[in-house]
């Protein structure tokens, strides 16, 4: 789905998502990521939902977001909260949400000046 088409090449928007990857400013990836709206987007290594560590969240803590949108694939998962804390303790949200939504989110986040985190988790 194209998302819309904008000319904001000074930050990193989502502009569009397929099965199995999206596209950032008209670039397609196809590996999971995170990226900040002033920082080009990052591997990130994640394979698949069940492998998130704490560690995972501690490179997370590491870009001093404000708010963490965490896209876990087609469907919404949940972390346990053990995982998210090296975020939570510092007051730092994680939003738990499908990718399509997390993409949608981080827009709307970014679009208002925050400074929020997407991490997306691409399972092959």
């Amino acid at each position: 789905m194209k998302l819309h088409a904008s000319n904001t090449k000074q930050y990193q928007t989502v502009t569009g998502y397929f099965p199995g990857g999206v596209e950032i400013n008209a670039q397609p990836f196809d590996y999971s990521l995170m990226m900040l709206p002033e920082t080009p987007p990052r591997p990130w290594p994640v394979a698949a939902f069940e492998q998130l560590t704490v560690e995972h969240f501690e490179q997370l803590l590491a870009e001093q977001p404000d708010v963490v949108i965490l896209g876990t694939g087609e469907r919404q998962r949940f972390v346990h909260p053990r995982l998210s804390a090296p975020l939570t303790s510092r007051h730092i949200g994680v939003d738990c949400m499908d990718t399509n939504a997390a993409c949608r989110t981080y827009n709307i986040l970014m679009g208002e000046g925050r400074k929020v985190l997407l991490a997306l988790i691409v399972e092959k």
